[in-house]
């Protein structure tokens, strides 16, 4: 008999009773919320006369809404501070856990969740936010939800789902300098595609995984969501425990002992049955940048544009569509493309490693003439770290903005936003079209130090010419 994957370990140590239609009723061990998908949530709760089932396992921020530059009450924005407002008296009538700015640990709900130690291996995570998917760097089978389903969780602690099948993706090799785990991801999306992994969830693994920080980690299963994939994770190891031994909502003394030796059992076993399973080489993984309007649409630093003769027929549609919207040429190198913004932050990249490597680059030089550049800390705690490490001197002595944490320019529910047709050299997760705030703004996803090389250069350019 062939051994289990940690998908399905975890799937049915929280399976309540599998349903006449093959679906699963699941339990949910630890809830996410935020500011913009629970006031509905709430709202039908109320109308239901439904209370929240278990407080005690849901946890909640503000993130999308708030204010990067300002976070005086009552925030400038009138919907945002309807919304902030709501959250706070939802929170407090339901006995939920809200961290708000006054508490020292708000911040980015795929920030906060990891580094107070909420997030643990073997767990069944669920938020309102479709980058959940992060927190299955823990070994955690985690998943965004939809506003109905946020308040299916608070009124039963439970869902309705479809197990996924499990890819696993081995990354082989050794990483060159330069290159970085947001590399990593956006080297499997461009293989598998947007849409490749619709119905799976994604075990990602290999030399490189294994090398990984916790934080790199969380970087690459953060993007799982953008190549169609359910959830992605990393089975839980050494460096897992490392990060979380001390954490404030991790196990102590016995429970400890207790819950590492579980944690350990949930990994995948060695000789564990995949529905498909990937391989790629670090060696051919270079510094990357997204082209297009997905982030599938992506190349290498020193690549060219594709040309459509040399694309299958049925891409086509779509990549004449970003060529259109993008204002880019076939053929043409991605490197030397002109930007206007760069921003440094998010649930993707928005962590004190990310901001020390960007920070490295930064101190080469000074921010270009006629760029706006902004670095936006995850959460409160990663400022505090940043600010004791003296990154915030490094960038604002090159020029760049140094701001409190926030989603910020990620979606532009806040006053961060694209302006006309600027092009913005991003850390962040999407460059769908619109997706930073104007309806023709253009995005450039790429790893931290490259939005800093890009913002020195004036110009999307090869971090290791910097380094």
């Amino acid at each position: 008999m062939a051994g289990r994957s940690l998908l399905d370990k975890v799937w049915d140590a929280h399976t309540v009773r599998e349903l006449p239609g093959g679906q699963t009723q699941l339990f949910i061990g630890l809830h996410l919320i935020h500011e913009v998908t629970s006031p509905q949530a709430f709202a039908m709760l109320r109308e239901m006369n439904l209370p929240v089932r278990f407080p005690e396992r849901t946890v909640a921020t503000v993130d999308h809404i708030i204010p990067t530059h300002d976070q005086r009450r009552p925030l400038a924005d009138a919907l945002a501070e309807e919304m902030m407002v709501a959250l706070e008296r939802n929170t407090e009538e339901a006995g939920v856990t809200f961290l708000d700015t006054a508490s020292g640990k708000q911040g980015i709900v795929h920030v906060i969740g990891p580094e107070l130690g909420l997030t643990q291996p073997g767990m069944t995570i669920a938020c309102g936010d479709s980058h959940t998917s992060t927190h299955g760097a823990f070994g955690a089978v985690a998943f965004g939800i939809g506003t109905s389903q946020v308040r299916d969780v608070l009124a039963t602690q439970c869902l309705t789902l479809a197990r996924p099948r499990v890819r696993r993706i081995d990354v082989t090799g050794k990483l060159s300098p330069g290159v970085y785990a947001k590399d990593v991801i956006l080297a499997i999306i461009r293989r598998l595609g947007v849409k490749g992994g619709v119905g799976y969830a994604y075990e990602y693994a290999g030399p490189v995984l294994d090398a990984m920080s916790m934080e790199e980690r969380l970087t690459v299963c953060n993007m799982s969501i953008e190549g169609g994939a359910r959830c992605g994770y990393v089975n839980p190891d050494d460096t897992t425990l490392d990060y979380l031994r001390g954490r404030e909502f991790a196990p102590s003394g016995d429970a400890w002992s207790r819950a590492s030796d579980w944690w350990r059992a949930t990994a995948s076993d060695p000789d564990a049955d995949y529905a498909d399973r990937v391989e790629l080489a670090a060696a051919d993984i270079a510094p990357s940048v997204t082209w297009g309007i997905n982030p599938e649409q992506n190349l290498g630093v020193d690549e060219r544009l594709p040309r459509l003769a040399d694309v299958p027929e049925a891409n086509r549609p779509s990549i004449e569509e970003a060529y259109g919207y993008m204002a880019l040429k076939p053929g043409d190198p991605i490197a030397g493309t002109a930007i206007d913004v760069a921003f440094i932050g998010s649930c993707t990249n928005g962590r004190i490693s990310d901001l020390r490597e960007a920070a490295r680059i930064a101190q080469s030089g000074r921010v270009a003439p006629g760029v706006k550049a902004l670095v936006v800390p995850g959460s409160q705690a990663v400022a505090r770290q940043a600010e004791a490490e003296r990154l915030p001197d490094v960038f604002r002595a090159a020029g760049f903005e140094w701001r409190e944490a926030g989603c910020s320019m990620c979606l532009a529910m806040n006053p961060d936003k694209l302006v006309g047709r600027e092009i913005c050299a991003s850390s962040s997760n999407r460059n769908f079209k619109g997706r930073q705030g104007s309806p023709t703004g253009r995005t450039l996803l790429m790893s931290p130090a490259m939005v800093a090389a890009a913002a020195i250069r004036g110009e999307v350019t090869d971090v290791r010419e910097i380094l």
